[in-house]
């Protein structure tokens, strides 16, 4: 029998889009040859693997995982949500997660191959999607929290905080969750975007005849309102609207939070 070398897998793979595993039975199937190898995979079904890597995946699952003072949130993408809601596609992401969180983010591509067998085996074009890892400082509190309205998660959370506890990060993840603001503080907010609100508030606002001299105030007014529901720190905090984010944070500090959301 001729010798299966790793070359040889990688040039069929490359060629029909199937996983490592496949285009390595090929091989042997066909003592070596690649020709052969290509027609087995076609008659298997197999090399359509390639063609479902164009279709659209906007579908799919995130989870986190949390370990000592390293979090991840880890996102991975299909065109269902029938797969997304499957025990093989939960079990690898939640692999992908713990991997990031024990490696780093390049556990990922170190793992392309049980995702790309993950795609031929379950027929959707199937790719990690955001991947986000927080190692936080010594001292510092960090806190994951995941959505699974249906049994998969569609809206993950992390948060980290200086000076706060388990039970108020865990508070702001739930916040956060239901709210999903866009930015942490008005400076995160870039200029380009506020021009681009304030234009348009004061569009709406002319239209709705009011007095021009009464415009810049006005539409001051309602930039505030942007704000208060996209800056996380300026929202009112949503079991007591009379308490923002701020206050309720009091001498702790939110040093960052990553929110990834399914179909965003």
């Amino acid at each position: 029998m001729a010798e299966i070398t790793a070359k040889m897998v990688q040039a069929l793979r490359q060629a029909t889009g199937v996983g490592m595993m496949d285009a390595k039975k090929a091989l042997v199937e066909n003592d070596g040859d690649y020709e052969k190898a290509v027609v087995w995979l076609r008659e298997k079904g197999l090399s359509k693997a390639a063609e479902r890597a164009d279709r659209e995946n906007t579908q799919g699952a995130v989870t986190a995982v949390k370990e000592g003072n390293v979090a991840a949130i880890v996102a991975l993408n299909s065109e269902t949500d029938f797969v997304a809601k499957s025990p093989d596609f939960n079990a690898l992401l939640d692999t992908l997660a713990a991997a990031v969180v024990a490696e780093g983010e390049g556990a990922i591509a170190a793992r392309q191959d049980e995702v790309d067998d993950l795609r031929i085996t379950l027929k959707e074009n199937i790719a990690v999607g955001t991947v986000i890892r927080f190692d936080a400082a010594d001292g510092a509190v960090l806190d994951t929290y995941v959505h699974k309205p249906s049994g998969w998660g569609v809206n993950a959370v992390m948060v980290e905080l200086e000076g706060g506890n388990a039970d108020l990060a865990r508070e702001l993840c739930l916040h956060i969750a239901f709210t999903k603001p866009q930015y942490l503080s008005r400076d995160e907010v870039p200029a380009d975007r506020v021009a681009e609100e304030r234009a348009i508030l004061e569009s709406i606002t002319r239209n709705e005849g009011k007095p021009e001299a009464a415009l810049p105030k006005i539409v001051e007014g309602k930039l505030t309102g942007y704000f208060k529901q996209q800056v996380l720190l300026e929202q009112d905090f949503v079991k007591d609207n009379k308490v923002t984010i701020a206050k309720l944070l009091g001498d702790a500090k939110l040093t960052r939070f990553a929110q990834v959301v399914i179909g965003r």
